[in-house]
């Protein structure tokens, strides 16, 4: 029998890790435009070597810092490297992509007794690694552009940009435009304090009149007042008085929706129409009309003040058509370009700084600085390899429209680039592009495909559109059932079951038959 013990035991294993340089790769490839900005001005404020390129006037030459780094590198061989930020690409992405599967599919890999195991190397300074000739012509070339952002026009920032109104602040412009006592609008200014996003009363008059030191009756002209501002509805205290509210704006008083609203809510409710009639003593095509007028009312009047409002959506990619060709153009027009601050070259020779602290900071802060470049400039290299798998495989789209968008995985590009499908999954991830059709998410191109007709591979997204498009152009009084509409795909060559078709009626939030029946 074994007994539990405390012991040493040496071992030799083999471990992947992720250099720092390969973790600030992953997280600065997902960042989208605005993020990355953010970022760049944070790593300006934090790191004192790294300044924004607006001129060329201080720029340090590869032919200044290599000198220093030789002085440096003779009286201290230590000194040999800042970071491998100047290889290739290819080498850059193949390294973070075959550490990325390893750790995916083992993460410690044990070496057996009596193999030889490699000699653990020591820690190296990675300051002189770095091809400091390469990186100066490639990455800080002073005014460089790209082709197409001197030869092609961007759509206008204004497009993207909305201006939200509140509700309150469109109710008080109102108010200001109106004659009233002063205790009338001081009573009005709290009822709107008092509304929720969708424009309802939350307190009672008496609690409002209370709790602001207004009279009972003042409180109440106020109340009168904002219900008669727009939107029509606003101010009331149910949904049956702001339905009501707004068959009055309407100049429906009376009428037979007036009178379904005030008094039959419960038969409307249970879409009692024969019996409506009968009540009310009107044929079956008035309480129709009227509850057609009913339906096209808004329960929430307030809510598309109150909502979050548009959201600020701005390219990081632009695909522009020039004659039958399309250009891709990354959006890095308000990016800081970054440079290294020639006055911290001083601190790096030992004559000049013979406090070895002080020159192993600056190094380490030079290695920071080359290795943010770096990793700017290589999720721009792979953002614009995945753009032109887009290109090239959703032409027609860009053409012609969503209709003849087709199915594409994150897989395949990922294979086509030579690069692992989470690199391409980080690389969409948030970013927008700005396409022919319009501005779309870049995930919105990659989508699974199902069989359509003639054995052809269809978009879910397409398949998803057939579903609403069949459900919009039935008859309300008889709904198809989710058989049905399935028989209908089957027809078209679709190869999908009832269960896919009520998942992706589901998915567009349709009701189901009986939800959607409109009963006599």
């Amino acid at each position: 029998m074994s007994m539990l013990s405390q012991r040493l035991q040496v071992g030799v294993a083999q471990k992947q890790i992720l250099t720092p340089g390969l973790v600030q790769l992953v997280s600065v490839l997902q960042l989208n435009r605005l993020e990355l900005r953010e970022k760049i001005v944070q790593e300006i404020a934090e790191n004192p070597v790294l300044e924004e390129s607006l001129d060329a006037a201080d720029e340090i030459t590869a032919e200044e810092l290599q000198n220093i780094l030789e002085r440096e590198r003779v009286s201290d061989p230590s000194d040999q490297g800042i970071l491998d930020v100047a290889a290739s690409p290819a080498q850059y992405e193949a390294e973070a992509d075959r550490i990325e599967m390893a750790s995916e599919n083992a993460g410690v890999v044990e070496v057996s007794d009596g193999a030889p195991a490699d000699p653990v190397s020591t820690t190296a300074d990675p300051f002189d690694e770095i091809d400091f000739d390469n990186y100066f012509q490639e990455y800080l070339e002073p005014g460089f552009k790209s082709p197409a952002g001197e030869t092609t026009e961007k759509p206008s920032w204004e497009t993207f940009v909305s201006s939200p109104v509140t509700l309150p602040d469109l109710l008080r412009q109102q108010l200001s435009l109106l004659v009233m006592p002063e205790e009338v609008r001081d009573a009005a200014d709290t009822i709107i304090g008092n509304l929720d996003d969708n424009g309802y009363l939350v307190a009672a008059l008496d609690e409002i009149a209370t709790y602001g030191e207004h009279s009972l009756d003042d409180t109440e002209k106020a109340l009168e007042e904002i219900q008669a501002l727009e939107p029509s509805g606003v101010g009331a205290r149910d949904v049956r008085e702001c339905l009501m509210l707004q068959v009055e704006s309407r100049g429906g008083v009376g009428g037979v929706a007036w009178q379904i609203l005030d008094k039959h809510m419960k038969l409307l409710e249970m879409k009692q129409w024969k019996e409506l009639g009968r009540v009310l003593g009107r044929p079956l095509e008035h309480i129709e009309i009227a509850i057609d007028m009913i339906r096209h009312l808004d329960p929430k009047p307030g809510l598309r003040y109150s909502g979050a409002g548009a959201r600020v959506v701005e390219p990081d990619v632009y695909i522009i058509k020039d004659s039958d060709n399309y250009i891709i153009e990354l959006n890095d027009d308000d990016l800081p370009q970054l440079r290294l601050n020639r006055e911290y070259l001083k601190m790096l020779d030992r004559e000049k700084e013979p406090d070895k602290d002080v020159r192993n900071y600056v190094k380490e802060r030079f290695s920071s600085a080359a290795m943010l470049i770096k990793n700017i400039e290589q999720r721009k290299h792979t953002i614009m390899r995945v753009c032109q798998c887009v290109v090239d495989r959703q032409k027609e789209f860009l053409d012609l429209g969503i209709q003849q968008l087709r199915p594409m995985m994150i897989k395949e590009v990922a294979e086509e680039i030579g690069v692992h499908a989470s690199t391409v999954s980080r690389a969409v991830a948030g970013k927008y592009v700005h396409t022919p059709q319009g501005v779309f998410e870049l995930r919105f191109f990659f989508s699974e495909a199902v069989q359509g007709p003639s054995g052809s591979s269809t978009p879910l997204l397409v398949l998803k559109q057939k579903v609403k498009k069949i459900i919009d152009e039935e008859d309300p009084k008889k709904p198809l059932t989710d058989e049905q509409i399935t028989a209908r795909l089957q027809q078209e060559g679709f190869e999908v079951t009832r269960r896919t078709v009520a998942k992706y009626r589901e998915d567009l939030k349709i009701p189901s038959t009986h939800q959607r029946r409109v009963k006599n």
